[in-house]
């Protein structure tokens, strides 16, 4: 993600929006919405990593250009979601972020959804010592 964009050349000089930045822009509006459990790294050896919030750009992939991007985002839902309308917020909510805060049009925001996270289990054992 080397590549910068020139957005705007004036007669101050020119502003300049790093693929990094547009990344953590995604993936913070996208841990935003509700019914996401965090972003996944990807799949490594068949193990889903989920990235904790220093981490954003690492569930995003970006491809901009001089005034478009297109986004791919890799998210893990909470168990129990409806997982269309999750990743449909996902979407809206990305592509206002990007479009609010950098003037970049946003053509498509891909969702892949990498896993479900599962509510942690507290099993309480009971006292089965007869009394």
């Amino acid at each position: 993600m080397e590549h910068e964009v020139e957005q705007y050349t004036g007669s101050d000089g020119t502003i300049r929006i790093a693929d990094d930045v547009v990344a953590v822009i995604a993936g913070l509006a996208a841990t935003e919405v509700e019914g996401v459990a965090g972003m996944s790294g990807g799949i490594a050896g068949g193990i889903v990593e989920m990235l904790g919030r220093k981490n954003l750009a690492k569930g995003v992939k970006v491809e901009v250009g001089e005034k478009e991007a297109a986004i791919d985002i890799f998210v893990i839902v909470l168990y129990n979601v409806r997982i269309p309308d999750v990743a449909l917020k996902i979407q809206e909510n990305v592509k206002k972020a990007i479009e609010t805060m950098t003037g970049l049009k946003v053509v498509e925001v891909n969702v892949h959804v990498q896993g479900v996270s599962f509510p942690s289990m507290e099993v309480k054992e009971e006292d089965t010592r007869v009394k």
